[in-house]
């Protein structure tokens, strides 16, 4: 800014903070809160410190005193890792335990209690432990598919090659495959030393220590990770028999020592084995305890060596916890606790709308770079037109913006008396930005959509879905490269990349003979995929991996899959109604069946779902579960029935063939009745498929 458009600037903060003073310390009428307080102080005291001829005695500020590997791989893990559902008050963390409590038997949750542990900043990572040695180490990527990164782990002091030999659990370990859970993360000091290196050197400042734990254990040079002082913290610990998958289920431990019975002994005995795990972590016999334990740490974390965001808090009892299930990609028997969403101020300095995969448009505002949370961030989501015009937001308006349990940051407000006069609305653009295509808004609908469904950066947005990790995993084929094809017209849709040859493609920029080769080879080895990829790759609206294994797992093959409409998918369990319209409607368009069939054409091979178990003794039969089963878990109930060649239902009708009830069942019970359809226990059932 020029340096009249500063003095203006620096006129309008001071009146404007000192309002605030005012208000908060005399009328005890706080308007905003004190991170958006200091973040305009900050930015007042900067432009008085770049423009020291508008000094002025009674401003507010005056008040302040190995070798590289050539890649990673990805790896599936044998046990999902699960993500959180989060909670940021009180009332979400007594909302969560009432809801749970309606699962279990009265009076379960209150003997369990609960174990809070600090939620560390940082990364994630599973490290598989074979006869006693570390063999392999994973990333969370999708929770299902992880890249392997065993070389970076092993540069991490705090991780140990081996487990512990003295532990009294060793011996046991050795016929048992181990794997521990828990979080890479870089202390502040190493962070601080960090920095402090760099700016010496004039190079960019990193933004926090999250990011550069990240960024290090993904180094394809090993030494550049160990030179980054890493740290670790084991947060979950899994065991199995030698040579089997492992499994979650109650008692699961050491044969002749302990049985992991709840979750206080994970930590315990990770500990015992060579672990470092947080010694703040508390077992807590109340709802009362954790919430007291969270206001103490939200002012104690600031004199931690590490970043903590929140609690993590645990239904103790492991046999508890496993019965409660998991609901999508989330245990019900655990919740992130978080404290108050970190808020600053900036500028607005444009507008700019986004085009998503499913051609909704979505305003995204362009920032003055400030530091939310400990992260630099230039970007804020606006999320739609409706939502800019009630909080009346503005090209250049001065705005409070909020990093709150997500990586995007969202605008929170504007503030009105900052305003110049020279702010502009914003309106949604009438035709595609990308393509040119006209915006539509269908009756009903909050969002834009480009009319366009060949628009360049749809089906960019598709390809860009089909090749990654948790769909066809085709190596080599970024964003960049994806753009190259388009522009020369080399392919229309993800259909194209099969037709490709090398030569097509030696041409381009940035493509010798051999980069062109063995592209050409990882689109060749990808044609062969599993249903539930292929299902996921697809990009039908609303169907993310978890739901394209359902689907995968109820029709078995891609035939029965096509053929699928709604009646039939609005039966299945987990799949809502809006889910199985949006599966229907998608696969009744010509285009869409003439995309798959082209797929096929050229070469695609779409492997069947492979259940664990080859028999077939519920094959043809329908089933229903309601009420809670005496040892099996809902989930568990539905994965044997699926696993014999059942299918499964969420609501009873005249083509459902058996009921298994237990206890506290609902009103599936009723209409079974009501029916004449046949009602089984468990006992019962799992005598049909022994």
């Amino acid at each position: 800014m020029n340096k009249q458009e500063a003095k203006e600037r620096i006129e309008k903060l001071r009146r404007y903070i000192d309002d605030m003073r005012y208000r908060y310390h005399v009328l005890n009428e706080p308007g905003v809160t004190d991170a958006d307080y200091d973040s305009l102080m900050a930015e007042l005291v900067k432009l008085e410190e770049e423009h020291p001829e508008f000094a002025d005695p009674d401003s507010p500020s005056q008040k302040i005193g190995g070798a590289p590997a050539k890649e990673f791989k990805s790896a599936r893990h044998e046990v999902p890792m699960l993500s959180l559902n989060d909670a940021f008050n009180e009332e979400d963390l007594l909302i969560w335990c009432q809801r749970i409590s309606r699962l279990v038997n009265s009076g379960a949750i209150e003997k369990s209690g609960f174990y809070a542990e600090m939620k560390m900043d940082g990364l994630a990572i599973s490290l598989i432990y074979e006869n006693g040695r570390l063999a392999r180490g994973l990333t969370r990527g999708d929770g299902r598919v992880g890249e392997e990164i065993t070389r970076n782990l092993k540069t991490v002091r705090s991780i140990p090659l081996a487990l512990r030999e003295e532990s009294k659990y060793y011996k046991d370990a050795l016929r048992r495959r181990v794997i521990v859970r828990g979080e890479v993360y870089l202390p502040t000091a190493s962070f601080l030393a960090l920095n402090e290196e760099r700016r010496k050197k004039g190079e960019p400042l990193f933004a926090n220590p999250r990011n550069v734990a990240a960024g290090s254990l993904r180094q394809l040079d090993p030494k550049i990770t160990a030179s980054r002082n890493l740290n670790f913290m084991a947060y979950g610990l899994i065991v199995a028999p030698g040579g089997q998958s492992p499994r979650i289920e109650s008692g699961a431990g050491f044969a002749g020592t302990v049985s992991i019975l709840t979750h206080e002994e994970e930590h315990t005995i990770a500990r015992d084995l060579g672990f470092p795990v947080n010694s703040y972590n508390k077992f807590c016999p109340d709802l009362e305890t954790v919430i007291k334990l969270w206001h103490e740490w939200e002012k104690k974390r600031p004199k931690l060596p590490y970043q903590i965001d929140g609690m993590v808090v645990n239904i103790n009892d492991k046999k508890l916890f496993e019965r409660l299930g998991v609901v999508g990609k989330s245990p019900r028997g655990a919740i992130a606790l978080k404290w108050p969403a970190e808020e600053v101020t900036t500028v607005i300095e444009d507008i700019q709308v986004q085009v998503g995969r499913t051609g909704s448009l979505t305003p995204v505002a362009h920032l003055r770079p400030v530091v939310v949370a400990g992260s630099t961030v230039s970007r804020a989501t606006l999320h739609n037109a409706d939502e800019i015009e009630r909080k009346d937001i503005r090209i250049g308006d001065t705005v409070v913006i909020r990093k709150a349990g997500d990586v995007i940051p969202e605008v929170v407000k504007s503030i009105k008396e900052l305003r110049t006069g020279r702010e502009k609305k914003f309106k949604m653009p009438r035709e595609c930005p990308v393509c040119g295509g006209p915006v539509v808004r269908r009756e009903g609908e909050v969002a834009f959509r480009c009319a366009n469904m060949s628009c360049f950066a749809i089906e960019k947005l598709k390809i860009e879905h089909f090749v990654s990790k948790a769909a066809f995993d085709i190596d080599g084929l970024g964003p960049k490269i994806i753009d190259r094809l388009i522009d020369e017209g080399l392919i229309r849709d993800a259909a194209d990349l099969f037709e490709l040859k090398a030569g097509d493609i030696e041409p381009l920029e940035r493509f010798a003979e051999k980069s062109a080769q063995n592209l050409i080879e990882a689109i060749v080895a990808a044609r062969a995929i599993d249903l539930d990829r292929f299902i996921y790759a697809l990009g039908i609206p609303m169907v993310g991996a978890e739901t394209a294994a359902d689907l995968a797992k109820q029709f078995g093959t891609l035939e029965k899959f096509r053929e699928a409409r709604g009646e039939e998918l609005d039966r299945i369990y987990g799949i809502g109604r809006k889910v199985a319209d949006s599966v229907s409607a998608w696969l009744k368009s010509e285009k869409n069946q003439a995309f798959i069939n082209r797929l096929l054409k050229r070469g695609v091979k779409v492997r069947p779902y492979h259940s664990p178990i080859s028999a077939d003794k519920l094959s043809g039969q329908t089933f229903v579960v309601t009420g809670v089963l005496p040892s099996l878990t809902r989930d568990e109930a539905h994965k044997k029935i699926i696993q014999y060649g059942g299918n499964v239902v969420s609501a009873v009708s005249k083509n459902t063939d058996y009921v298994i009830v237990g206890e506290e069942p609902g009103s599936k019970l009723d209409k079974a009745r009501q029916l004449g359809i046949k009602t089984i226990s468990e006992k019962e059932f799992l005598a049909m498929i022994k």
